[in-house]
């Protein structure tokens, strides 16, 4: 072999010994930052759950929560109601039967009939009676 080829040969054997050295350093740095970055994940994790137990615990001494388990206790659930709809009908509320004001709401066991008449009119003919008006 010439001395040229053997110089070649020592120039390609020592770029691959340093590339080797390259990716051997490389890895390692990795593998040190994936070790870092667990380890500060953990401790990170570990402190915030600490943090928000502590924050937790003060606020139940803050706050005495017990009582309000209970209310639900005190509370008579017959009492608590949503509006619900009441539609006129020939024997209650006649007049209101396609009057655009009727509101026809029961809120808390009342019925609001209208603005003008909340407890309804008396007989089946309203002076505030007004066709409902339909939109298309």
């Amino acid at each position: 072999m010439e001395k040229w080829q053997k110089d070649f040969l020592e120039l390609i054997e020592t770029a691959v010994d340093e590339v080797e050295r390259l990716f051997l350093g490389v890895t390692t740095t990795v593998e040190t930052l994936f070790e870092l970055s667990g380890e500060f994940s953990e401790h990170l994790h570990n402190t915030i759950v600490t943090e928000v137990e502590q924050y937790l615990a003060d606020l139940n001494d803050d706050v005495d929560l017990d009582s309000y388990w209970h209310l639900d206790d005190l509370m008579d659930h017959s009492e608590i109601s949503f509006p619900y709809s009441v539609e006129p009908t020939p024997q209650q509320h006649p007049a209101c039967m396609g009057c655009q004001h009727y509101h026809g709401q029961v809120y808390g066991g009342n019925l609001m009939v209208c603005a003008m008449h909340p407890y309804g009119w008396d007989d089946s003919n309203c002076p505030d009676w007004e066709a409902e008006e339909f939109e298309f």
